[in-house]
């Protein structure tokens, strides 16, 4: 591997718990000057505060100007239409040098390939991408349901348990250690890697920037002796391998090679994980739908695509404008930030009908946002889906219902939106 420039990289942001307010969680946005509005405060989604700030803002401001925050000035864009035109239009908005509304205030970011510009993003993403393609897919469907039948089969019945730690995180690290060839027994760092990769110092993960990097710098060693090791040994269909041996990645430094590792660890663990706690929550919160479910398995698939969009498990991404343009009325200056918050766009009243509310038979329910659209298309969603639906699959044939008992803990994080621990008892089957 090139030698390793990474340090500037690895702090990837200067902020921490401090610059954000806890008081916004219990303000009412409506009660705020519009110009003051500012969705970005990891303490309204860790609270699960956010939707009435971004309701305001879609009907009231949909490409709107924050000039201060901690993250500097940005545009917050909203509506999904407006949503969409950025996503696609890769001519004007570009994802360079970060798709992470706070990488970097200022320095560099860590490179990777989802906020890389064409061709070299095309060249990065087709090295890796046959590992999700649609041939090992077939080949991973026995596995996640035989790995999915373990793990249910080892919960208890009627006891207290967490379902973040015990089915989530479980079943997604098996998968992420599957796609990398990892030490099967040592998988869990992979976790711990991903919730470091995305977190603000102070808010539980990790205390400092400096922390930070000293554990995403034993990420790297790890992964820079499988390099080695799978350097010497013919091309295999995971992650390392194929990176090892792709044209457009064997020459990559140690800054690029992190940089898409935690891309495709984030990418692989945060989005499903979240995603399998979302739907237990929401089928809690609407036994309707969960009774309907119950009477017609064959809606799965669409339940499955419901709860991504219902969740959003990732609640932004980011562009740069190119050039100087114009978006809903408003004027874009060339280098201005530019938020595409899918966590808002999934919940557009003017493209969903009743969009707060929780429907698995929802018509064109596969128009989501949540894998995002155009080159950057979330390269494993077929992956994601294909976890979600058997894992449902084998809870309907095992269990009557799954009782959520106490509050989900949320992550604090205004780019991903997802679950720290979620407390459910299993009820068996009726006989």
């Amino acid at each position: 591997m090139p030698p390793i420039r990474i340090a500037e990289a690895l702090m990837t942001n200067s902020y921490t718990n401090e610059n954000f307010d806890p008081a916004q969680v219990n303000q009412n946005p409506y009660e705020l000057p519009l110009e003051n509005l500012n969705p970005a405060n990891p303490y309204l989604f860790a609270a699960d505060a956010h939707k009435p700030w971004f309701k305001r803002l879609r009907d009231e401001s949909p490409v709107h100007f924050v000039e201060q925050s901690p993250f500097g000035p940005f545009w917050s864009v909203t509506r999904y239409a407006d949503i969409m035109t950025v996503d696609t239009s890769h001519d004007i908005y570009s994802s360079e040098p970060s798709i992470n509304i706070g990488d970097p205030p200022n320095g560099e970011a860590l490179p990777m390939f989802i906020a890389m510009d064409r061709p070299k993003h095309d060249e990065q993403r087709s090295v890796v991408n046959p590992v999700v393609g649609a041939e090992n897919l077939r080949n991973f469907e026995a596995l996640i349901r035989s790995r999915t039948q373990g793990v249910l089969d080892d919960l208890p019945i009627g006891q207290e348990i967490d379902w973040v730690d015990r089915v989530s995180i479980e079943l997604t690290t098996r998968m992420l250690a599957t796609l990398f060839d990892f030490p099967f027994e040592e998988r869990r760092l992979l976790t711990r890697w991903s919730d470091v990769a995305t977190a603000v110092p102070g808010l539980g993960v990790v205390d400092s920037e400096e922390q930070r990097h000293t554990e995403l710098m034993e990420c790297l060693d790890y992964f820079t002796n499988l390099w080695n090791e799978r350097a010497k040994l013919p091309p295999k269909a995971d992650f390392i391998s194929m990176m090892v041996h792709g044209d457009a990645t064997k020459n990559m430094d140690g800054a690029e090679y992190l940089g898409n590792l935690m891309l495709l660890i984030v990418g692989g663990n945060d989005t499903t994980r979240s995603t399998m706690t979302g739907s237990v929550l929401a089928l809690h919160q609407y036994p309707d739908q969960y009774a309907k479910l119950v009477a017609d398995p064959a809606l799965i698939p669409s339940m499955v695509s419901e709860t991504i969009r219902w969740q959003t498990p990732l609640a932004h991404m980011r562009r740069l404008a190119k050039q100087d343009t114009e978006l809903g009325g408003k004027q874009i200056k060339v280098g201005e930030k530019v938020v595409m918050w899918y966590v808002s766009g999934n919940r557009d009243e003017r493209f969903f009908e009743n969009p707060d509310q929780y429907i698995i038979d929802r018509p064109d329910v596969r128009k989501h946002l949540s894998f995002g659209f155009g080159i950057h298309r979330c390269m494993g969603n077929r992956l994601a889906e294909m976890q979600l639906r058997i894992l449902w699959e084998e809870i309907l044939n095992r269990y009557g219902r799954i009782e959520v008992v106490g509050q989900p803990t949320r992550v604090a994080s205004t780019f991903v939106k997802g679950y720290i621990a979620l407390p459910v008892k299993l009820h068996p089957l009726s006989k």
